[in-house]
């Protein structure tokens, strides 16, 4: 068709889905990597978001729950994988570990996750977002607006 046509020649790198077959694999792994990271930032950072959306609570609190379990526990996400399969299902090589083992670890510690830093990170997680909770509820019990558009009426 027009479309993978045009596909081909002005974006060279991107493959035009059934050209390989194995490419769709490798694009739903990376998919699901960028996912697995943001879904890693809500877990430690989604409890400020309940500062302009207070209903972000009921979607952030079991996210940041089993956030801080997997870490507590030593678990892996099946959100790993399920991306590592992917990419054996691609033709590029697997990894062993957690997603933070894989990808982030090498950036925080280059030398590799152990038992302590996953017990570090996990209570880190539970320490912002108890902080950002708490800080959000003295705000309610003290009368102070929650959200930028409370102060505003």
């Amino acid at each position: 068709t027009w479309l993978r046509t045009w596909l081909a020649r002005r974006l060279p790198r991107i493959v035009v889905p059934g050209q390989f077959p194995h490419v769709n694999y490798l694009l739903l792994a990376d998919t699901l990597a960028v996912v697995h990271l943001a879904f890693i930032l809500f877990v430690v950072f989604g409890s400020f978001t309940t500062y302009r959306w207070p209903q972000m609570a009921w979607a952030h609190i079991p996210c940041g729950l089993w956030g801080v379990w997997i870490e507590l526990t030593g678990g892996i996400c099946p959100l790993t994988p399920l991306e590592v399969g992917f990419r054996r299902m691609g033709g590029a090589e697997g990894y062993t570990g957690g997603f933070i083992e894989h990808y982030l670890v090498p950036i925080i510690y280059p030398s590799g996750l152990t038992r302590t830093h996953q017990l570090i990170l996990g209570g880190s997680v539970l320490v912002i977002n108890l902080s950002a909770y708490g800080f959000l509820l003295w705000r309610r019990s003290a009368g102070a607006p929650t959200t930028p558009t409370d102060s505003a009426a």
